[in-house]
């Protein structure tokens, strides 16, 4: 058995890709494929995060630093392209040539029609899948009631879901499964918030490799939805945590492969998320960050964390990634496996 199915996951699963704006119509290259995932955040100046993607459509848009309704736009991003994505003059992605931007991108690009009661759903939804790198995107039509399965198409049990609710005029937050809290509480990406806990955001039920389940709550199932839903992939993708020592020789987290793209957030107090990527950062320490739940511009400075080959290392002893009794859970996609299916391994950053 091949030790991973990717091996080059900035060709045929995620990549990130960063550019300068133009302030008028602009076509981003260099992604390596056709995005269904689009998350563009401006680096130098504060503007809020935008995240399109290919089932929705192109002109829809939802931002992570806050619970807003689902936003029409047309000159944002105008098209998914083979190589990348077409951009017209918006200021959340191409304000002018002062303006550095950086977008991540995953590819699903399977899509997929499932009627309530096919596979084990109780409601329809309709969406579009990477199986081989176990990412889903899915929308649903809420009912707001309890324990009501979705079917999510990765045939592989996702461990991490980013849902947000479309079009809840209360401004639902986004709500985030992460299986190291487990199926009875669930994290806010746009806030520092600690878990909440209830029966209605995930009906205390763990997802199967076909359906996830959602409750009453409005975040997780109210009128129209969408998740983003991720199982792991060995060399590719890891989800996890660990606990912290604060120690300047911080913890070392096995991926099983070279991160190109991490997201920390301490679990048990309020904290800030956290954004960490290869290209931003292209040499140790990797100092430069974002974080999904801030408008604000790109922050750096310090020694944060190293980019091993099979894995990260926390390297600072602050409260954001190595408070003393801190448990952060952790999102992480590969630059490179560890070792590739033909047994090439990893090389040092």
């Amino acid at each position: 058995m091949a030790y991973t199915d990717i091996d080059n996951p900035s060709e045929t699963a995620f990549n990130t890709v960063l550019y300068t704006g133009n302030g008028s119509t602009q076509s981003i290259t260099g992604v390596g494929f056709q995005p269904d995932l689009i998350w563009i955040k401006e680096r130098n100046l504060t503007s809020s995060h935008a995240v399109t993607d290919s089932v929705r459509g192109n002109t829809k848009k939802l931002k992570t630093d806050g619970g807003d309704v689902e936003e029409t736009n047309t000159n944002l991003i105008t098209s998914f392209d083979s190589n990348g994505f077409s951009l017209g003059a918006n200021g959340n992605a191409n304000q002018s040539s002062s303006q550095t931007y950086v977008s991540w991108n995953w590819k699903a690009g399977t899509s997929f029609s499932n009627s309530a009661g096919a596979n084990g759903a109780d409601l329809a939804s309709v969406g579009s899948y990477n199986r081989d790198a176990g990412f889903s995107i899915v929308t649903w039509t809420g009912n707001a009631t309890d324990d009501q399965q979705i079917y999510h198409g990765l045939n592989a049990v996702p461990q991490m879901m980013l849902v947000k609710n479309r079009t809840n005029s209360n401004n639902e937050s986004w709500a985030v499964y992460h299986q190291s809290i487990g199926n009875t509480k669930k994290l806010t990406l746009d806030t520092t918030a600690t878990p909440a806990t209830s029966v209605e955001f995930w009906s205390d039920e763990t997802p199967t490799s076909t359906v996830f389940t959602v409750g009453r709550q409005d975040a997780t199932n109210n009128n129209s939805m969408i998740a983003y839903c991720f199982a792991p992939k060995q060399g590719y993708s890891k989800f996890g945590s660990y606990d912290a020592n604060e120690n300047v020789d911080g913890p070392f987290i096995y991926t099983g492969f070279k991160p190109a793209f991490v997201i920390l957030k301490q679990s048990n107090l309020t904290r800030d998320w956290h954004m960490f990527d290869n290209k931003r950062s292209p040499f140790n320490a990797v100092g430069k960050y974002l974080r999904p739940n801030e408008y604000g511009a790109e922050d750096s400075g310090e020694e944060y964390v190293d980019f091993l080959s099979n894995g990260f290392k926390i390297k600072n002893t602050g409260n954001r990634f190595n408070d003393a009794g801190g448990t952060y859970i952790f999102m992480a996609f590969a630059e490179q496996p560890f070792v590739t299916s033909t047994g090439v391994p990893a090389t040092a950053r």
